[in-house]
């Protein structure tokens, strides 16, 4: 993984090389293509997917469709795997997440709100799942960011209205489980409809999971997966966050009639469209969580992961993990320390600035390792993106109150206005890595003192 050469400055610059690192090993163990190979294997005609067999030689058509920020390379994987038995595919992902395929139309489209380009590649793939056939295999690709690249609005509700209404939602501060409830009950597809649309064909789908426990209903709204939730439940986020005076009429209107009964539901676990399908995890947080403390401790820290299900709010947070690298610094000897945690933060925003969960997190623990020596965060989105920035998240060490106070700029300031990104843009302190072509959920690395290691450094990830 590559970042900008800027972000190497400073008393840190040791520090931020080897915080690197760590994140490269990170996204390396997410990486889509791998996870793919590590669950589907082809012997002649025999299809092996986590321990389920197809025989390919009683299957007609192999089609390919998906949504999300890895489902480009999880495609790859899958074409080379089967290759020319792909008969026709569609995959829709963010733009700028691209890789070359044969036999796999791939499509881009906007992210974190749906745009004109996302609902026409999904209706094109809701008809390719409608096409199959009893005798065909579909493999369905779903990683994060599929809920907005997969958006074919419900009866009588323009794709307007439902990004006015995702729009909202992500400004209320919603977790993506809150949203994606919202999400499947104003859609055509998401819920399990997709799952119906191809039934009876044989559908497999190869999940990259980027919500907090892996409910398969939650990840990209569950287009292939029995929703257990209801009409009711949805609206009741929406009245959480009061927000049914705010939202479209016609999607407060669809959410109330669903909720009274006179829109049907979307399919619940037992459904039959459910009998012929196979849904598997092949990556998370998890995987990408001990990769990274593996690396680190192969750089001579002594390293604790502090949990890979984090949530709250994300300046919040922050100041929370500010506080345990604080307190982890060493008390003896040369070796330092690695605090790894993972999860997914919320922004409530009260602001007009610029910035996503974990530029806003660091900014959080700027003022609890103030003044502090050889002491650093890193908080990083595992795609390369954070919030509607080109920036994968930021750096806070101990200088980091005084360098922006020289430079006439105020943390407090900039949290009151969520404008996280132009302070550290300002101070060079920004991750700008591009897309990494995987996404499960957040990484945070907290690192005190000196690696016990001789260990030659690099701003790359070793292979």
């Amino acid at each position: 993984m590559k970042v900008d050469e800027r972000l190497f400055h400073g008393e840190t610059a040791t520090l931020r090389q080897r915080a690197v690192q760590i994140l490269g090993a990170a996204v390396a163990a997410a990486d889509p293509g791998r996870a793919v190979h590590r669950t589907v294997h082809r012997h002649g005609e025999q299809l092996r997917v986590d321990g389920a067999t197809y025989a390919l030689s009683e299957i007609r058509r192999v089609l390919v469709i998906g949504a999300g920020k890895a489902s480009a390379r999880m495609a790859v994987a899958l074409e080379e795997i089967l290759d020319e038995r792909i008969a026709e595919g569609l995959v829709t992902t963010k733009r700028g997440y691209l890789e070359s395929l044969r036999h796999i139309t791939l499509a881009e489209a906007g992210h974190p709100l749906p745009d004109a380009a996302g609902e026409a590649g999904a209706r094109r793939i809701a008809d390719l799942a409608a096409q199959a056939t009893r005798e065909d295999l579909v493999f369905v690709l779903i990683s994060g960011g599929g809920s907005a690249l997969l958006p074919v609005p419900a009866s009588g509700i323009i794709l307007e209205e439902k990004i006015a209404t995702t729009d909202l939602l992500l400004r209320s501060g919603a977790t993506i489980t809150e949203m994606n409830m919202v999400r499947k009950h104003l859609s055509a597809v998401k819920g399990g409809q997709l799952a119906r649309m191809a039934a009876p064909a044989r559908v497999v789908t190869l999940v990259l999971s980027d919500v907090l426990g892996n409910p398969l209903d939650a990840i990209a709204s569950g287009p292939t997966v029995p929703d257990p939730t209801t009409f009711e439940e949805a609206l009741d986020v929406v009245d959480r966050f009061k927000l049914r005076a705010e939202v479209p009429a016609s999607v407060r209107r669809h959410l109330e009639e669903g909720a009274a009964g006179r829109v049907p539901e979307t399919p619940k676990p037992g459904d039959p469209a459910f009998k012929t399908t196979q849904t598997v995890i092949v990556g998370d947080i998890q995987m990408a969580a001990a990769a990274a403390v593996e690396r680190a401790e192969a750089l001579g820290y002594r390293t604790q992961l502090c949990g890979t299900t984090v949530e709250g709010e994300a300046r919040e947070v922050g100041a929370r993990f500010g506080a345990m690298v604080r307190d982890a610094r060493p008390d003896r000897g040369p070796i330092g320390v690695c605090l790894v945690m993972g999860g997914e933060t919320t922004v409530i925003v009260r602001g007009s600035g610029r910035g996503g969960r974990n530029q806003e997190l660091a900014l959080g623990a700027a003022p609890v390792i103030a003044g502090l020596p050889q002491t650093l965060i890193v908080a990083f989105g595992t795609d390369g993106t954070d919030g509607p920035t080109e920036a994968a998240g930021a750096v806070v060490d101990g200088t980091t109150l005084d360098r922006a106070s020289v430079r006439g700029l105020d943390h407090t300031a900039a949290l009151a206005n969520n404008d996280a990104y132009r302070f550290f843009d300002a101070l060079d302190d920004l991750i700008i890595s591009g897309p990494t072509n995987t996404n499960v959920n957040d990484l945070w690395v907290g690192l005190v003192g000196p690696a016990h290691t001789t260990r030659p450094l690099s701003s790359e990830r070793s292979p």
